[in-house]
């Protein structure tokens, strides 16, 4: 498993970092923390990032924001990691079984006399002791799901994106230019924006993927295609680059903004574990 860290992002300090001279195309603005009660602050804060956009070729023509809510940096670390957590574990299908010894076949009859042979005692040849005995304290079928609150997981995954908005940017629609699936002009497209295809990149559509653009991807390893019913934290933490299309950018806006209406049912938006293939249906037995 690829290893995720939460320490490449200021929005995991409690302090902000001052920002480098090298990231001058983006720009981060002060947090502002939304007060219900003068006295008692609320979780919940808005950290405005602008997202440079570019054309097909790799010019830069503009720029655009996120304005999502995030939490606060001495809590943002907590709520990102619960989600995270409570995501791979309910990956897992839990059908891990092995047989104890009552319950492997044989062993019903002593192997020998309990006396009188210079042996050890032994009642059954199904002994845990044995080859081909049965298994001490082994797994058994188990349900391995965790319970986490909606609002709570929205939050993480908009704090997670607002934490990566330093290494994302927008493509202008480029699902039409691919004429033709070829994997070697979706490489090119890569690095004319800048994006080294060893490099792990997730790019985010809204509705379905063009078909050319699709095959065209789907043989780099380290590219992932999502949609906004796909979105989910783990593809979020584990990119090097975000890319989005514009009407990805409006839909992140309305659905986790400060001003987003209250969802009552998630699941329709955004996938769990990131099924968008059959292929990621099945889970580790462990």
């Amino acid at each position: 498993m690829a290893s995720i860290s939460f320490f490449s992002s200021s929005i995991f300090f409690s302090s902000p970092k001052p920002a480098s001279s090298s990231s001058s195309r983006f720009h981060t603005y002060p947090l502002k923390t939304l007060t219900l009660n003068p006295k008692t602050p609320t979780p919940i804060s808005c950290k405005l990032a602008t997202i440079p956009v570019i054309s097909f070729t790799g010019e830069q023509i503009g720029e655009t924001f996120l304005d999502l809510k995030t939490a606060r940096p001495e809590t943002a670390r907590a709520v990102v990691h619960r989600a995270i957590l409570t995501d791979l574990q309910n990956k897992r299908r839990g059908t891990a079984s092995t047989l104890t010894r009552g319950e492997v076949r044989g062993g019903g009859r002593k192997p020998y006399p309990q006396k009188k042979t210079g042996h050890a005692r032994r009642g059954s040849q199904r002994t845990p002791l044995r080859p081909g005995g049965g298994v001490v304290f082994g797994p058994k079928p188990r349900d391995w799901s965790i319970k986490i609150n909606k609002k709570e997981k929205r939050l993480a995954i908009s704090t997670a994106i607002m934490s990566a908005a330093v290494n994302s940017f927008v493509v202008e629609d480029f699902e039409d230019r691919f004429e033709r699936p070829r994997t070697k002009d979706f490489i090119e497209a890569l690095k004319r924006w800048g994006i080294d295809p060893k490099e792990k990149s997730m790019f985010m559509f809204t509705g379905e993927v063009a078909e050319n653009v699709k095959l065209s991807g789907r043989n780099i390893g380290t590219v992932r295609m999502l949609t906004q019913r796909t979105l989910n934290l783990f593809d979020i933490l584990n990119a090097d680059k975000l890319v989005y299309s514009q009407s990805a950018i409006d839909y992140l806006n309305d659905m986790y903004g400060l001003s987003a209406p209250p969802k009552e049912d998630d699941e329709e938006e955004e996938g769990e574990f990131g099924e968008d293939e059959e292929d990621q249906t099945s889970g580790t037995t462990e």
